[in-house]
């Protein structure tokens, strides 16, 4: 079914082309129905190649869904060009006496930062009080669930071993939580794109009563942990990458002399000038049709406005 979006919005074309329904605007005002309304905090420079990603997976339900993208006014884009900012982005002053079903933070290449340093970090924790009453359902991705655990329990992001320079590619993983409504329709275990610096500690995520682990991999350590109620869920892999980000990312710190290791268990015999294989997009498609499902539609009061209380 359809996500509602602004009919000018420049990747509508690309979503059209891969038979993703879109239905602009003024069609949807038509429609007698409540749509889900899922805001989207969108961190990562990429912001268009991170739109399309989250777009894709979103429009894998039965509902239509209107989508608004958030950006935070004390950081300043330097990869995306400020009229797509003011032509298709609101600020949080905007959107901040509106409730919402679902609410998307990405993740963002601060990680090696202490959270008090990122320069949007105050503003950010304004967004996770505001979404206690404003928002049913949150999922956090990467660094943004790093940063959701540290705001809300206090839990510290740790470099991962030196032995290597980042985690970063192809992992196997775990279902450890079968039962989960987040997991419905899994196998024991999936492949999932992993692209970071830091990680959390499954010690840490044991001695809070009220998260559970639900995935794990014996190379990436913790994947996937919610919340007992799903308000709250925190993946620290990448189920939205395309085909071709983690050899972009490659890429572009191969350019900057960086020196980086092939990322793992992505490139055919370990060749860069081969094309990678898809190996996650089920897991994807079904991980966010779960939440969008058994997180937010099936739980969600239809005046959202109930959420207040």
């Amino acid at each position: 079914m359809p996500i509602k979006l602004d009919k000018e919005l420049p990747i509508l074309e690309i979503l059209r082309s891969e038979n993703v329904f879109i239905m602009d605007d003024s069609r949807a005002d038509h429609q007698d129905i409540r749509p889900m309304e899922v805001l989207v905090l969108n961190l990562m420079p990429t912001k268009e190649a991170t739109e399309t990603q989250l777009l894709r997976l979103l429009a894998n339900t039965p509902l239509q869904i209107n989508v608004t993208f958030l950006y935070m006014t004390s950081h300043e884009s330097k990869t995306t060009h400020a009229k797509h900012m003011e032509n298709f982005y609101r600020t949080f002053d905007e959107v901040k006496a509106k409730f919402y079903d679902g609410l998307i933070i990405t993740g963002a290449p601060v990680e090696t930062l202490p959270f008090e340093e990122v320069d949007y970090w105050e503003e950010l924790c304004q967004v996770f009080d505001w979404s206690k009453t404003h928002v049913y359902s949150t999922l956090h991705l990467c660094w943004g669930a790093q940063a959701g655990l540290y705001y809300k329990y206090g839990i510290q992001k740790q470099l991962v071993d030196q032995k290597i320079q980042k985690i970063s590619g192809i992992f196997d993983q775990e279902v450890l939580a079968k039962d989960n409504l987040l997991l419905r329709g899994f196998d024991d275990s999936f492949a999932s794109p992993h692209s970071r610096h830091t990680e959390i500690k499954a010690s840490d995520i044991e001695k809070e009563s009220d998260l559970d682990i639900l995935v794990e991999g014996s190379e990436v350590g913790l994947s996937i942990v919610a919340s007992k109620d799903l308000r709250n869920i925190y993946s620290f892999g990448h189920l939205e990458y395309d085909r071709d980000t983690l050899d972009k990312e490659y890429q572009r710190d191969l350019s900057a002399g960086k020196n980086p290791e092939l990322p793992a268990h992505y490139y055919p015999n370990d060749d860069p000038s081969a094309k990678p294989r898809m190996r996650w997009n089920l897991a994807a498609t079904t991980f966010f049709s779960n939440w969008l499902n058994y997180a937010v539609y099936q739980e969600t009061p239809y005046r959202l406005e109930e959420l207040e209380k």
